[in-house]
Protein backbone atom coordinates (compact mmCIF):
# COMPACT_ATOMS: atom_id res chain seq x y z
CA UNK A 1 0.00 0.00 0.00
CA UNK A 2 1.44 3.12 -1.09
CA UNK A 3 2.25 5.89 1.41
CA UNK A 4 3.89 9.53 1.46
CA UNK A 5 7.11 10.31 3.09
CA UNK A 6 6.77 14.28 3.48
CA UNK A 7 10.41 16.33 5.25
CA UNK A 8 8.88 19.40 6.34
CA UNK A 9 10.29 23.11 5.95
CA UNK A 10 10.79 24.21 2.56
CA UNK A 11 8.62 27.33 1.56
CA UNK A 12 6.81 26.56 -1.98
CA UNK A 13 8.46 27.83 -4.89
CA UNK A 14 7.70 28.69 -8.40
CA UNK A 15 4.70 27.83 -10.73
CA UNK A 16 1.94 24.92 -10.05
CA UNK A 17 -0.48 23.76 -12.47
CA UNK A 18 -3.78 22.86 -11.78
CA UNK A 19 -5.74 19.97 -13.38
CA UNK A 20 -9.16 19.46 -14.53
CA UNK A 21 -11.91 18.82 -11.78
CA UNK A 22 -12.51 15.23 -11.27
CA UNK A 23 -16.16 16.21 -9.85
CA UNK A 24 -17.08 17.87 -13.48
CA UNK A 25 -15.27 15.12 -15.50
CA UNK A 26 -17.01 12.62 -13.50
CA UNK A 27 -20.43 13.43 -14.61
CA UNK A 28 -19.72 14.54 -17.92
CA UNK A 29 -18.30 11.40 -18.55
CA UNK A 30 -21.96 9.94 -16.96
CA UNK A 31 -23.60 12.32 -19.85
CA UNK A 32 -21.81 10.15 -22.66
CA UNK A 33 -24.51 7.70 -21.83
CA UNK A 34 -27.17 9.90 -23.42
CA UNK A 35 -25.96 9.32 -26.98
CA UNK A 36 -25.12 6.74 -29.48
CA UNK A 37 -22.56 9.32 -30.74
CA UNK A 38 -18.98 9.58 -29.63
CA UNK A 39 -18.78 12.37 -27.00
CA UNK A 40 -14.93 13.96 -26.65
CA UNK A 41 -13.46 15.48 -23.06
CA UNK A 42 -10.86 17.45 -22.81
CA UNK A 43 -8.43 18.53 -20.01
CA UNK A 44 -9.52 14.80 -17.64
CA UNK A 45 -7.66 14.71 -14.99
CA UNK A 46 -5.47 11.03 -14.36
CA UNK A 47 -7.19 9.83 -11.05
CA UNK A 48 -8.53 6.99 -9.34
CA UNK A 49 -11.94 8.14 -9.83
CA UNK A 50 -11.92 8.59 -13.50
CA UNK A 51 -10.40 5.26 -13.87
CA UNK A 52 -13.19 3.74 -11.85
CA UNK A 53 -16.00 5.53 -14.18
CA UNK A 54 -14.01 4.71 -17.27
CA UNK A 55 -14.20 0.45 -15.97
CA UNK A 56 -17.56 0.95 -15.02
CA UNK A 57 -18.99 2.17 -18.70
CA UNK A 58 -17.07 -0.21 -20.24
CA UNK A 59 -18.83 -2.88 -18.07
CA UNK A 60 -22.12 -1.55 -19.64
CA UNK A 61 -21.00 -2.04 -23.35
CA UNK A 62 -19.46 1.27 -24.01
CA UNK A 63 -16.34 2.17 -25.95
CA UNK A 64 -14.14 4.08 -23.83
CA UNK A 65 -10.40 6.08 -24.54
CA UNK A 66 -8.24 7.63 -21.71
CA UNK A 67 -5.60 9.44 -23.51
CA UNK A 68 -2.99 11.35 -21.43
CA UNK A 69 0.10 12.41 -22.25
CA UNK A 70 0.62 13.23 -25.88
CA UNK A 71 -3.18 13.45 -26.00
CA UNK A 72 -3.58 16.31 -23.26
CA UNK A 73 -5.98 14.13 -21.36
CA UNK A 74 -8.30 14.05 -24.26
CA UNK A 75 -11.04 11.08 -23.63
CA UNK A 76 -13.01 9.51 -26.32
CA UNK A 77 -16.27 7.82 -24.74
CA UNK A 78 -19.09 6.17 -27.18
CA UNK A 79 -21.96 4.72 -25.87
CA UNK A 80 -23.39 3.42 -29.00
CA UNK A 81 -24.55 -0.03 -27.07
CA UNK A 82 -25.39 -0.10 -24.03
CA UNK A 83 -25.69 -4.11 -23.75
CA UNK A 84 -25.35 -4.23 -19.54
CA UNK A 85 -27.27 -1.02 -17.98
CA UNK A 86 -25.61 -2.17 -14.48
CA UNK A 87 -23.68 -0.49 -12.32
CA UNK A 88 -22.25 -3.37 -10.63
CA UNK A 89 -21.18 -2.99 -6.86
CA UNK A 90 -17.62 -4.89 -7.10
CA UNK A 91 -16.77 -1.81 -9.61
CA UNK A 92 -18.11 1.10 -8.01
CA UNK A 93 -18.06 0.41 -4.49
CA UNK A 94 -14.92 3.35 -3.64
CA UNK A 95 -16.78 5.91 -5.88
CA UNK A 96 -19.90 7.94 -4.69
CA UNK A 97 -20.20 9.36 -8.14
CA UNK A 98 -21.54 5.75 -9.11
CA UNK A 99 -25.18 7.42 -8.73
CA UNK A 100 -24.81 9.97 -11.66
CA UNK A 101 -25.30 7.06 -13.95
CA UNK A 102 -29.16 6.46 -12.27
CA UNK A 103 -30.82 9.33 -14.20
CA UNK A 104 -28.86 8.95 -17.87
CA UNK A 105 -29.23 5.18 -17.82
CA UNK A 106 -33.31 5.15 -17.04
CA UNK A 107 -33.40 8.21 -19.77
CA UNK A 108 -31.41 6.13 -22.29
CA UNK A 109 -32.38 2.82 -22.02
CA UNK A 110 -35.18 2.92 -19.68
CA UNK A 111 -33.87 0.47 -16.75
CA UNK A 112 -31.28 1.35 -15.21
CA UNK A 113 -29.69 -1.17 -12.09
CA UNK A 114 -27.65 0.78 -9.80
CA UNK A 115 -25.22 -0.54 -6.69
CA UNK A 116 -25.90 1.84 -3.98
CA UNK A 117 -22.67 4.31 -3.89
CA UNK A 118 -19.33 3.84 -1.91
CA UNK A 119 -16.33 7.00 -1.55
CA UNK A 120 -15.28 8.25 1.18
CA UNK A 121 -16.97 7.43 4.94
CA UNK A 122 -17.93 11.18 5.23
CA UNK A 123 -21.17 10.87 6.57
CA UNK A 124 -24.42 10.21 4.57
CA UNK A 125 -24.78 11.41 1.00
CA UNK A 126 -28.68 9.90 0.96
CA UNK A 127 -29.80 9.27 -2.16
CA UNK A 128 -33.32 9.63 -1.62
CA UNK A 129 -33.04 12.47 -3.30
CA UNK A 130 -32.78 11.29 -6.76
CA UNK A 131 -35.14 8.60 -6.21
CA UNK A 132 -37.63 11.36 -5.51
CA UNK A 133 -37.04 13.05 -8.65
CA UNK A 134 -36.91 10.19 -11.00
CA UNK A 135 -40.55 9.08 -9.30
CA UNK A 136 -42.13 12.21 -9.99
CA UNK A 137 -40.43 12.27 -13.71
CA UNK A 138 -42.50 8.37 -13.77
CA UNK A 139 -40.06 6.22 -13.09
CA UNK A 140 -41.11 2.85 -10.94
CA UNK A 141 -38.19 2.26 -8.41
CA UNK A 142 -37.10 -0.66 -6.29
CA UNK A 143 -34.40 -1.52 -4.39
CA UNK A 144 -33.21 -4.78 -2.83
CA UNK A 145 -29.70 -6.75 -2.06
CA UNK A 146 -27.88 -2.97 -2.19
CA UNK A 147 -29.23 -2.45 -5.38
CA UNK A 148 -31.74 0.30 -7.27
CA UNK A 149 -33.76 -0.53 -10.20
CA UNK A 150 -35.44 1.58 -12.04
CA UNK A 151 -37.82 1.10 -15.00
CA UNK A 152 -40.14 3.45 -17.17
CA UNK A 153 -41.03 3.38 -20.98
CA UNK A 154 -40.15 7.41 -20.95
CA UNK A 155 -39.64 9.83 -18.48
CA UNK A 156 -42.23 12.57 -18.19
CA UNK A 157 -41.33 16.41 -16.70
CA UNK A 158 -42.03 17.10 -13.59
CA UNK A 159 -42.08 20.22 -11.20
CA UNK A 160 -39.28 18.96 -8.63
CA UNK A 161 -38.31 21.16 -5.75
CA UNK A 162 -35.40 19.59 -3.76
CA UNK A 163 -36.08 19.82 -0.38
CA UNK A 164 -31.89 20.05 0.21
CA UNK A 165 -29.64 21.23 -2.15
CA UNK A 166 -27.39 18.29 -3.62
CA UNK A 167 -24.90 18.88 -6.40
CA UNK A 168 -25.25 14.96 -7.22
CA UNK A 169 -28.84 15.22 -7.45
CA UNK A 170 -29.12 17.98 -9.21
CA UNK A 171 -26.51 16.67 -11.95
CA UNK A 172 -28.40 13.38 -11.83
CA UNK A 173 -31.83 14.83 -12.71
CA UNK A 174 -30.73 17.03 -14.98
CA UNK A 175 -29.20 14.44 -17.18
CA UNK A 176 -32.50 12.23 -16.92
CA UNK A 177 -34.75 15.85 -17.77
CA UNK A 178 -33.08 16.18 -21.00
CA UNK A 179 -34.24 13.42 -22.81
CA UNK A 180 -37.77 13.54 -20.75
CA UNK A 181 -41.42 14.09 -22.69
CA UNK A 182 -42.11 17.62 -21.72
CA UNK A 183 -40.68 20.50 -19.48
CA UNK A 184 -39.42 20.04 -15.85
CA UNK A 185 -38.58 22.59 -13.66
CA UNK A 186 -36.12 21.77 -11.08
CA UNK A 187 -36.05 24.58 -7.70
CA UNK A 188 -33.48 24.84 -4.71
CA UNK A 189 -30.23 23.51 -7.34
CA UNK A 190 -27.32 23.10 -6.55
CA UNK A 191 -25.26 26.04 -8.17
CA UNK A 192 -21.41 25.28 -8.01
CA UNK A 193 -19.75 25.49 -11.04
CA UNK A 194 -19.82 21.70 -11.60
CA UNK A 195 -23.55 21.88 -12.45
CA UNK A 196 -22.77 24.42 -14.89
CA UNK A 197 -20.10 22.60 -16.07
CA UNK A 198 -22.25 19.55 -16.78
CA UNK A 199 -25.27 22.03 -18.64
CA UNK A 200 -22.35 23.58 -20.98
CA UNK A 201 -21.93 19.66 -22.13
CA UNK A 202 -25.40 19.02 -22.26
CA UNK A 203 -26.38 22.02 -24.38
CA UNK A 204 -23.19 21.36 -26.82
CA UNK A 205 -24.80 17.63 -27.29
CA UNK A 206 -28.72 19.47 -27.85
CA UNK A 207 -30.41 19.54 -25.00
CA UNK A 208 -32.37 22.45 -24.17
CA UNK A 209 -31.30 23.99 -20.37
CA UNK A 210 -31.93 27.30 -18.77
CA UNK A 211 -30.86 28.38 -15.49
CA UNK A 212 -27.60 26.41 -14.77
CA UNK A 213 -25.79 27.98 -11.77
CA UNK A 214 -28.77 29.27 -9.93
CA UNK A 215 -31.37 28.11 -8.15
CA UNK A 216 -33.64 27.54 -10.52
CA UNK A 217 -33.18 24.90 -13.76
CA UNK A 218 -35.78 24.81 -16.63
CA UNK A 219 -35.39 21.90 -19.11
CA UNK A 220 -37.32 21.00 -22.21
CA UNK A 221 -37.07 17.52 -23.35
CA UNK A 222 -35.30 16.82 -26.85
CA UNK A 223 -36.11 13.42 -28.53
CA UNK A 224 -32.67 12.60 -29.04
CA UNK A 225 -28.92 14.36 -28.12
CA UNK A 226 -25.93 13.97 -30.67
CA UNK A 227 -22.23 13.84 -30.07
CA UNK A 228 -20.31 16.83 -28.58
CA UNK A 229 -16.35 17.80 -27.85
CA UNK A 230 -16.17 19.88 -24.19
CA UNK A 231 -13.28 20.58 -21.92
CA UNK A 232 -13.77 20.59 -18.91
CA UNK A 233 -13.43 23.48 -15.64
CA UNK A 234 -10.17 23.23 -13.51
CA UNK A 235 -10.41 21.89 -10.31
CA UNK A 236 -11.36 24.87 -7.71
CA UNK A 237 -10.68 22.55 -4.73
CA UNK A 238 -6.92 21.42 -6.25
CA UNK A 239 -6.59 24.89 -6.66
CA UNK A 240 -7.56 25.69 -3.53
CA UNK A 241 -5.43 23.39 -1.55
CA UNK A 242 -2.25 24.77 -3.58
CA UNK A 243 -2.98 28.05 -1.96
CA UNK A 244 -3.22 27.09 1.17
CA UNK A 245 0.11 25.20 0.17
CA UNK A 246 1.79 28.13 -0.59
CA UNK A 247 0.31 30.30 2.46
CA UNK A 248 1.08 27.47 5.01
CA UNK A 249 4.55 27.17 3.70
CA UNK A 250 5.75 30.98 3.30
CA UNK A 251 5.87 30.18 -0.34
CA UNK A 252 5.59 32.34 -3.28
CA UNK A 253 3.49 30.06 -5.45
CA UNK A 254 1.95 31.21 -8.75
CA UNK A 255 -1.17 28.57 -9.14
CA UNK A 256 -1.80 28.18 -13.11
CA UNK A 257 -4.57 27.22 -14.87
CA UNK A 258 -7.02 28.02 -12.28
CA UNK A 259 -10.29 29.95 -12.30
CA UNK A 260 -10.26 32.52 -9.89
CA UNK A 261 -14.26 33.02 -10.47
CA UNK A 262 -15.04 29.71 -8.93
CA UNK A 263 -12.72 30.69 -5.72
CA UNK A 264 -14.07 33.54 -4.30
CA UNK A 265 -15.25 32.49 -0.38
CA UNK A 266 -11.41 31.29 0.02
CA UNK A 267 -9.68 33.89 -1.71
CA UNK A 268 -11.49 36.09 0.70
CA UNK A 269 -10.84 34.04 4.06
CA UNK A 270 -7.05 33.70 2.50
CA UNK A 271 -6.67 37.30 2.43
CA UNK A 272 -8.30 37.68 6.28
CA UNK A 273 -5.74 35.20 7.49
CA UNK A 274 -3.38 37.76 5.74
CA UNK A 275 -2.14 36.03 2.78
CA UNK A 276 -1.14 38.09 0.42
CA UNK A 277 -2.83 37.17 -3.26
CA UNK A 278 -2.21 38.52 -6.81
CA UNK A 279 -5.36 37.40 -8.63
CA UNK A 280 -5.35 37.08 -12.69
CA UNK A 281 -8.00 35.80 -15.57
CA UNK A 282 -6.64 32.34 -14.90
CA UNK A 283 -4.03 32.48 -12.09
CA UNK A 284 -3.23 33.51 -9.03
CA UNK A 285 -0.07 34.10 -6.71
CA UNK A 286 0.02 33.42 -3.39
CA UNK A 287 2.85 35.13 -0.89
CA UNK A 288 3.49 34.09 2.48
CA UNK A 289 5.92 34.77 4.96
CA UNK A 290 4.19 31.60 7.09
CA UNK A 291 3.62 30.86 10.94
CA UNK A 292 7.61 32.49 11.99
CA UNK A 293 6.60 35.95 11.18
CA UNK A 294 3.24 35.94 13.10
CA UNK A 295 1.54 37.17 9.49
CA UNK A 296 -1.08 34.43 9.36
CA UNK A 297 -3.79 35.38 11.47
CA UNK A 298 -7.15 32.94 13.03
CA UNK A 299 -10.21 33.73 10.90
CA UNK A 300 -13.65 31.55 11.81
CA UNK A 301 -15.03 29.54 8.65
CA UNK A 302 -18.61 28.31 7.97
CA UNK A 303 -18.98 25.28 5.26
CA UNK A 304 -22.03 26.09 3.01
CA UNK A 305 -23.20 25.36 -0.58
CA UNK A 306 -21.52 27.35 -3.04
CA UNK A 307 -20.95 30.06 -3.44
CA UNK A 308 -20.22 29.44 0.41
CA UNK A 309 -17.07 28.14 1.92
CA UNK A 310 -16.57 24.31 0.14
CA UNK A 311 -16.83 21.65 2.44
CA UNK A 312 -14.17 20.35 0.07
CA UNK A 313 -11.54 22.49 1.06
CA UNK A 314 -12.35 22.13 4.94
CA UNK A 315 -10.09 20.04 6.37
CA UNK A 316 -7.17 21.86 4.50
CA UNK A 317 -7.50 25.27 5.81
CA UNK A 318 -7.94 23.92 9.08
CA UNK A 319 -4.35 22.88 8.32
CA UNK A 320 -3.47 26.22 7.70
CA UNK A 321 -5.37 27.50 10.79
CA UNK A 322 -3.00 25.24 12.99
CA UNK A 323 -0.48 27.92 11.45
CA UNK A 324 -2.20 31.51 12.65
CA UNK A 325 -2.16 33.43 15.29
CA UNK A 326 -5.29 32.89 17.18
CA UNK A 327 -8.09 30.67 17.69
CA UNK A 328 -10.09 29.71 15.07
CA UNK A 329 -13.65 28.11 14.56
CA UNK A 330 -14.44 25.94 11.82
CA UNK A 331 -18.18 24.49 11.57
CA UNK A 332 -18.51 22.26 8.89
CA UNK A 333 -22.75 22.03 7.85
CA UNK A 334 -22.27 19.69 5.12
CA UNK A 335 -21.06 16.30 6.28
CA UNK A 336 -21.68 14.91 9.49
CA UNK A 337 -18.54 13.17 10.01
CA UNK A 338 -15.93 15.06 8.42
CA UNK A 339 -13.37 16.05 11.09
CA UNK A 340 -11.63 12.57 11.32
CA UNK A 341 -8.19 14.67 9.99
CA UNK A 342 -8.64 16.58 13.70
CA UNK A 343 -6.90 13.33 15.46
CA UNK A 344 -4.14 12.72 12.93
CA UNK A 345 -3.36 16.82 13.10
CA UNK A 346 -3.20 16.83 16.99
CA UNK A 347 -0.67 13.42 16.66
CA UNK A 348 1.03 15.90 14.28
CA UNK A 349 1.01 18.96 17.24
CA UNK A 350 -2.07 20.90 17.03
CA UNK A 351 -4.65 22.12 19.28
CA UNK A 352 -8.03 21.21 17.57
CA UNK A 353 -10.92 20.75 19.91
CA UNK A 354 -14.42 19.25 18.55
CA UNK A 355 -17.86 19.94 20.31
CA UNK A 356 -20.59 18.70 17.76
CA UNK A 357 -20.21 20.40 14.08
CA UNK A 358 -17.34 22.99 15.52
CA UNK A 359 -13.74 22.48 15.44
CA UNK A 360 -11.79 25.22 17.54
CA UNK A 361 -8.23 25.35 16.07
CA UNK A 362 -5.82 27.37 18.93
CA UNK A 363 -2.92 27.94 16.29
CA UNK A 364 0.55 29.27 15.87
CA UNK A 365 1.40 25.51 17.38
CA UNK A 366 4.58 23.98 16.29
CA UNK A 367 3.99 20.36 14.32
CA UNK A 368 6.14 17.90 14.59
CA UNK A 369 6.57 14.74 12.13
CA UNK A 370 4.57 11.80 12.51
CA UNK A 371 3.12 8.52 11.49
CA UNK A 372 -0.48 9.87 10.25
CA UNK A 373 -3.49 7.77 8.20
CA UNK A 374 -5.44 8.78 5.50
CA UNK A 375 -9.04 8.75 6.10
CA UNK A 376 -10.64 10.52 3.13
CA UNK A 377 -9.65 12.36 0.47
CA UNK A 378 -9.43 15.78 1.42
CA UNK A 379 -8.26 14.90 4.96
CA UNK A 380 -5.02 13.46 3.14
CA UNK A 381 -4.85 16.81 1.80
CA UNK A 382 -4.70 18.52 5.06
CA UNK A 383 -2.69 16.00 6.48
CA UNK A 384 0.43 16.85 3.62
CA UNK A 385 -0.34 20.14 4.01
CA UNK A 386 0.33 19.70 7.47
CA UNK A 387 3.72 17.78 7.22
CA UNK A 388 4.78 20.47 4.73
CA UNK A 389 5.69 22.77 8.20
CA UNK A 390 6.05 19.65 10.56
CA UNK A 391 9.40 19.72 11.89
CA UNK A 392 11.50 15.96 10.50
CA UNK A 393 9.99 13.40 8.09
CA UNK A 394 6.17 12.35 8.41
CA UNK A 395 4.96 9.55 6.95
CA UNK A 396 1.17 9.21 5.20
CA UNK A 397 -0.66 5.75 5.22
CA UNK A 398 -3.49 5.00 2.67
CA UNK A 399 -2.87 7.95 0.32
CA UNK A 400 -4.60 5.83 -1.97
CA UNK A 401 -7.76 8.35 -0.83
CA UNK A 402 -5.45 10.93 -2.55
CA UNK A 403 -4.96 9.24 -5.74
CA UNK A 404 -9.01 9.20 -5.89
CA UNK A 405 -8.85 12.92 -6.41
CA UNK A 406 -5.61 14.68 -7.25
CA UNK A 407 -3.26 14.13 -9.95
CA UNK A 408 0.57 12.88 -9.12
CA UNK A 409 0.15 15.49 -6.51
CA UNK A 410 3.59 14.88 -4.88
CA UNK A 411 4.91 15.15 -8.38
CA UNK A 412 3.55 18.66 -8.73
CA UNK A 413 4.50 19.45 -5.32
CA UNK A 414 8.01 17.90 -5.64
CA UNK A 415 7.88 20.74 -8.58
CA UNK A 416 7.97 23.59 -6.67
CA UNK A 417 10.31 22.15 -3.86
CA UNK A 418 8.66 20.34 -1.57
CA UNK A 419 10.60 17.16 0.04
CA UNK A 420 7.86 14.59 -0.79
CA UNK A 421 8.16 11.21 -2.01
CA UNK A 422 6.11 8.05 -2.47
CA UNK A 423 6.60 4.41 -1.18
CA UNK A 424 5.22 1.57 -3.34
CA UNK A 425 3.04 1.37 -6.64
CA UNK A 426 2.99 4.44 -8.12
CA UNK A 427 -0.15 4.86 -9.50
CA UNK A 428 -0.85 5.15 -13.24
CA UNK A 429 2.56 3.39 -13.96
CA UNK A 430 2.88 0.03 -15.51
Amino acid sequence: MDKFVVRGGNPLLGTIKVSGAKNSALPCMAAAILTEDEVILENIPQVRDIETERKLLESMGAEVELGYGRAQHRTHIQCAILSDPVAKYEIVKTMRASSLVLGPLIARTGIARVAMPGGCAIGGRPIDLHIKGLEAMGAKITQDHGYLEARTDRLKGAHIVFDKITVTGTEDLLMAAVLADGETLFENCAREPEVTDLAALLTAMGAKIEGAGTSTIRVQGVAKLHGARHRINPDRIEAGTFLIAGAITGGDLNVDCCDPSHLGSLLSKLEQCGVRLDVGKDAIRVRSEGAASGQLKAVNISTEEYPGFPTDMQAQFMALATQADGASTITENIFENRFMHVQELNRMGANITVQGRTATVRGRTPLESAAVMCSDLRASASLVLAALVADGESILDRVYHMDRGYERIEEKLRGVGAQIRRMGDVFGKK
